[in-house]
């Protein structure tokens, strides 16, 4: 009850507002949708510019990825990135709400599909959480894959081989072996 509280009282539905893992993408049942409405997949992301904007245009990407390849596995986080003030970097973000909920500065999702020739396709993002210009395409927040673990502090997709990347952020992987 108070982590409602806390977002009812943070401006959450107003100011910001985001699933992790979009509704949209789990159409398959009511019961799948329903579950992507629990607090543990909900994190203060701006609304304006980013998650009815940008944010949206990279899950309707993964919802092309999931029609074109047999599966597409993604994941979906914050990051709480620094920032560089007079040449020291420091972590700083906002704090919304009584329960002082921790807004998060970027969001990174990654996107991984098997190919059908073998292989598997990957797709890393990170976008700065505050409103991004319409004119901007989502390409322009394309990162390698490590820059996403280094700022989460863990491996992403690490049951798969680098050499496995058939392709990495559309660009063909010079490294992959068949």
């Amino acid at each position: 009850l108070s982590a409602i509280n806390s977002k009812r009282s943070s401006g959450i539905n107003a100011e910001y507002g985001g699933h992790l893992a979009a509704a949209a993408n789990h159409r398959q049942s009511q019961s799948a949708m329903d579950d992507t409405f629990f607090l543990s997949n909900i994190c203060p992301q701006t609304g304006k510019g980013l998650n009815r904007s940008k944010w949206n245009e990279l899950e309707k990407r993964a919802r092309a990825l999931a029609r074109k390849h047999t599966s597409v596995h993604v994941l979906t986080g914050p990051l709480y990135l620094p920032t560089v003030i007079n040449n020291e970097k420091y972590v700083k973000y906002k704090l919304i709400g009584d329960n002082n909920v921790a807004v998060p500065t970027h969001f990174y999702k990654a996107m991984v599909a098997p190919s059908r020739s073998g292989g598997y396709h990957l797709e890393c993002y990170v976008m700065p959480n505050e409103e991004i210009r319409d004119d901007l395409p989502i390409s322009s927040f394309l990162v390698p894959k490590f820059s996403i673990e280094k700022g989460a502090g863990y491996f992403i997709f690490e049951f798969i081989a680098d050499s496995q990347y058939r392709t990495i952020n559309g660009r063909p992987n010079s490294d992959y072996i068949s």
